[in-house]
C-alpha cells in the first residue's frame, strides 16, 4: 500500500506527543486489551529510556519501567520520546516509498463525485501552498473529524437526546453545541530556591475569582485545591506540592497524578516533571469546531490563558500546607512542548464531530449499569459480530459548554464494531479516531489513547482489505466470509478481537 498522512502540527503522534497527554490506559494493558502494535509502541518508550536516559540501575531492571510513576498510568513519559518513537516506529515505511508525511498541512476541501471521495486539497501552514490528494479510500484520523463536513459526511455533535438513543445518562433535548471541555496542557519542572514566575496572564483576574456555574454545583472557585468529585460530584479536596513522594499520606497530590519523570528513576542531577492536564485548566466556555473560526480561535487563546493563569496562581497565589502562599521555583518547560509560550502545540480534545454511522454504539451497549438492566445482572458489554478491536474505560465525560458538570460512570470491556467506522452513505470515507459511530455519552469511554489508536488501526486494515479485496467496507462487512477473512488477518497481525473469558476453577 501507499500512505499520504498529514498532520496540522510539526509532530506526528496527536495526544501522545502535540497535546502532550499520557496514555490513559486500563489496568490489564500490559498483557492483553490492546493490539500487538500498541504494545510495541509503549515497550520501545521504555527501551528508548534505556538506551538514551541515565537512568537507576533499580529502574534500568523494571520490566515494566514507568520513568514518571504518575498514578494515571503504567508509562507516564516525557511527550518528545513518544515523537522519537513514533517516528522511528514510521520510518521503514518513509524509506521505502509508501508513505509520505505531510507535517503542518490541513484538509481545506474535498472533492466528491456523489457518494465518492474523489480527491481531498490539503494546505500548508508553512507555505500556504495547497496540494491535492487522491486515493481509493480515506481516513478522517483529525482531531475535529475535519474532513467530514468538507465530503458532506453526515454527523452528529454534542448531546444527543433519549429520544434518539435511549441512554439513560442522555438529555430530553438534543444538545449539538454542548461539547466537553478541552485542556490546554504543559509540563513543568520545580527548581526550589529559585524564581521561575511568568508574567501575570492578561486574563489572570477573571479566573483567578472565576466559579463555575455548573449543574450539578461545582465546589467553589476554578482556581483552588478542591473540585467536583467526577463519580459523587461532591466537593472533593486534593493537595499539590512538588516535593512530595509516590505513598505520601493524604489526598490526591496532583503532583504526583500525571508525573512524566520521577527523578528517583534517574542518576545524577534530575528533576520531577509534572504534566498539567486537570480539571483546573479544563476550558469549557466555548467550543472548536462547528462554530465561525473567530469563535474557535477565541475559545483556543481563552484555553491558553485559562492554562497560564493557573501556572501563575500556582507560582503566586495558591495556598501550601506549610501556611506560605505560591511557589515561585515552578518552571515552564517549553523544551518539553516544542513551542515558543511553553504550551502545548494542540489542545487535547475529548469530543469530536462524530459520523451517522451504519452502526452506533450506545450506552445500553456498554454501560454497566444501562447494559445490565437491559440484559441482566451479570451481562457483559454488547458482542458485534463486526468486532475489529477492543478497548476498556469508564465512561469519562468532562465537564461541558453547556455548564454540565462530570458524567463518570462504569463501563463494561467493550469491542469496536466495524459498522462504527462506516459512515451511512459515503463509500470510500472511515473514521479513524474518536469521530466514529459512537454518542456523546459513549465517546466517554472511545477516546483514550489505545482505544483510538485501536480505531485507527482497525480503519487502516479495513482500507488495505477494501483495496485487495476490490470489494468497499460496506460490502466487506455485510459477507461473512469477506468479514471472516479481514478479521483473520487483524488476529494475525496481533488485533485483539475479544475479551480473554476467565472461567473459575
Amino acid at each position: 500500500m501507499r500512505v499520504v498522512l498529514t498532520e496540522e502540527t510539526d509532530w506526528v503522534g496527536g495526544q501522545l506527543t502535540s497535546q502532550l497527554v499520557p496514555p490513559d490506559e486500563h489496568p490489564w494493558v500490559e498483557n492483553f486489551g490492546g493490539t500487538q502494535l500498541y504494545r510495541r509502541y509503549r515497550s520501545e518508550v521504555r527501551q528508548y529510556y534505556r538506551d538514551h536516559y541515565p537512568l537507576t540501575a533499580e529502574a534500568r531492571a523494571k520490566a515494566y519501567l514507568n520513568p514518571g510513576d504518575g498514578s494515571v498510568s503504567k508509562i507516564t513519559h516525557e511527550p518528545p520520546v513518544s515523537l522519537h518513537v513514533l517516528e522511528a516506529m514510521l520510518a521503514p515505511w518513509a524509506s521505502a516509498g509508501q508513505l509520505t508525511v505531510l507535517l503542518q498541512h490541513r484538509p481545506v476541501k474535498a472533492d466528491m463525485s456523489g457518494d465518492q471521495v474523489r480527491a481531498v486539497t490539503v494546505k500548508s501552514f508553512v507555505t500556504g501552498k495547497e496540494l491535492t490528494v487522491t486515493a481509493p479510500y480515506f481516513i478522517d484520523a483529525t482531531e475535529l473529524g475535519d474532513v467530514l463536513p468538507l465530503a458532506k459526511t453526515e454527523y452528529v455533535t454534542g448531546f444527543e437526546s433519549r429520544k434518539q438513543t435511549g441512554e439513560p445518562h442522555a438529555p430530553e433535548a438534543a444538545q449539538p453545541q454542548n461539547h466537553q471541555s478541552f485542556t490546554v496542557c504543559y509540563a513543568i519542572d520545580y527548581r526550589d530556591g529559585e524564581d521561575h514566575t511568568i508574567d501575570r496572564p492578561k486574563d489572570y483576574a477573571f479566573w483567578r475569582d472565576y466559579v463555575p456555574a455548573m449543574k450539578p454545583a461545582w465546589s467553589g472557585k476554578l482556581l483552588s485545591w478542591a473540585m467536583s468529585d467526577p463519580i459523587k460530584l461532591t466537593p472533593r479536596a486534593v493537595t499539590f506540592d512538588p516535593r512530595a513522594r509516590m505513598g505520601s499520606p493524604g489526598p490526591l497530590n496532583l503532583w504526583l497524578y500525571r508525573r512524566i519523570a520521577n527523578k528517583a528513576n534517574f542518576a545524577g542531577a534530575y528533576n520531577d516533571i509534572s504534566l498539567i492536564n486537570w480539571p483546573q485548566n479544563d476550558y469549557w466556555l466555548g467550543n472548536l469546531h462547528d462554530v465561525s473560526e473567530a469563535e474557535a480561535a477565541k475559545s483556543l487563546a481563552g484555553g491558553k490563558q485559562l492554562s497560564l493563569s493557573l501556572l501563575y496562581w500556582m507560582q503566586t497565589e495558591c495556598p501550601r500546607e506549610d501556611g506560605k502562599q505560591g511557589w515561585k521555583g515552578l518552571r515552564l518547560r517549553h523544551d518539553l512542548a516544542g513551542t515558543e509560550d511553553g504550551l502545548a502545540k494542540y489542545p487535547y480534545i475529548r469530543e469530536s464531530r462524530r459520523i451517522l454511522a451504519e452502526f452506533t454504539v450506545v450506552e445500553q451497549h456498554v454501560g454497566t449499569d444501562a447494559r445490565r438492566q437491559v440484559a441482566g445482572p451479570t451481562a457483559e458489554a454488547e458482542e458485534f459480530a463486526d468486532t475489529v478491536g477492543i478497548g476498556s474505560y469508564r465512561i469519562d465525560l468532562h465537564p461541558s459548554s453547556g455548564g454540565d458538570n462530570y458524567v463518570d460512570v462504569s463501563s463494561l470491556p467493550f469491542q469496536i464494531p466495524m459498522g462504527a467506522l462506516i459512515p451511512r452513505r459515503v463509500e470510500n470515507l472511515l473514521a479513524g479516531c474518536k469521530n466514529l459511530g459512537v454518542t456523546h455519552i459513549t465517546n466517554g469511554c472511545y477516546r483514550l489513547h489505545p482505544v483510538e489508536w485501536g480505531i485507527g488501526e482497525a480503519a487502516g486494515q479495513i482500507a488495505a482489505e477494501a483495496v485487495i479485496t476490490g470489494q468497499p467496507p460496506r460490502k466487506i462487512r455485510k459477507d461473512k466470509k469477506l468479514l471472516a477473512a479481514m478479521q483473520a488477518k487483524m488476529t494475525a497481525q496481533g488485533i485483539e478481537l475479544a475479551w480473554p473469558k476467565v472461567t473459575p476453577r
